[in-house]
């Protein structure tokens, strides 16, 4: 199945969680039901070696990873950039197991397009070299009619994977969908949600909550449908994120999707049936 849909994170995805006790045991239950989760706690920490050999060892081989790559690479984090030696070395494990899909580099909204943020981006990928890497913008100016043809050229020359966007169109924060894969192998998309007013608001006190508080409807699934068989076209593997999770939609988006297209959960079975619970140990104490 070259299209892969998963979600963003995989604990606070409650309906997926029902007949599970242990917080230790959800990713195990996530993986009977998508084939790739993005892992986003690397974003806020460098996760240990050990971690995700954890993950992967509670995990089928048929659960692959979006692993996004800390704030101090990206520039969300102010100050000095942390050694690539460090990322690198957490991905290891995942990447001898042969289940990354891409460590994930979304740049941040004040990361526009000049030739100090181009040379940026050169230097990232030399320091990842041999690790698949895939590009997220947020500010509107790699985009624009002047720049857009360059900026995927860029991209495809440097083998730059690209991850494709349906976000709020809420100014020069936000980047428009682009409909072109770089990569052949694969290619990233991630839905965001389209909730305008909640998108630009980081000074308000529950931001991160609202932001991505949106479900898509049925016709805008459908539509995106369509958009992920011409996206099939260009990429040999179509990786999907629903992270429009502040209200808890994702899980019901994704399944949706897998549906619309015909996809099966990891064991064959249908999407919106419950899968198997996992068998959870008991505590002696």
């Amino acid at each position: 199945m070259p299209i892969h849909i998963g979600l963003a994170g995989w604990g606070d995805h409650d309906r997926l969680y029902t007949s599970v006790s242990k917080a230790g045991s959800k990713l195990r239950q996530y993986a009977k039901h998508f084939p790739v989760v993005e892992v986003d706690s690397t974003f806020y920490a460098i996760q240990s070696k050990d971690r995700f050999a954890k993950w992967l060892a509670d995990t089928p081989e048929s659960l692959h990873f979006v692993v996004k790559a800390y704030q101090g690479m990206t520039g969300h984090q102010r100050g000095p950039s942390v050694p690539a030696e460090e990322t690198n070395g957490m991905l290891e494990p995942v990447m001898e197991a042969g289940r990354l899909t891409a460590a994930l580099f979304q740049y941040p909204p004040w990361f526009d397009c000049t030739q100090a943020n181009v040379r940026i981006l050169r230097e990232t990928k030399v320091r990842m070299e041999g690790i698949p890497c895939a590009l997220e913008f947020r500010h509107q100016s790699w985009f624009t009619e002047e720049f857009c043809s360059k900026t995927l050229a860029f991209m495809e020359r440097e083998q730059w994977m690209h991850s494709v966007c349906d976000e709020p169109q809420a100014g020069i924060g936000s980047v428009p969908t682009v409909l072109k894969a770089t990569d052949a192998r694969a290619t990233v998309v991630r839905f965001h949600g389209r909730n305008v007013s909640g998108w630009n608001q980081a000074s308000a006190p529950n931001w991160r909550e609202v932001r991505y508080l949106y479900r898509y409807s049925d016709e805008e699934l459908r539509d995106w449908a369509d958009k992920l068989r011409l996206l099939e076209q260009q990429s040999e593997h179509i990786y999907v994120i629903f992270n429009n999770n502040s209200g808890g939609d994702a899980a019901d988006n994704a399944k949706r999707m897998m549906e619309l297209l015909g996809l099966a959960r990891p064991d064959g079975g249908d999407p919106n049936e419950p899968p198997p619970p996992v068998v959870e140990q008991l505590d002696l104490f």
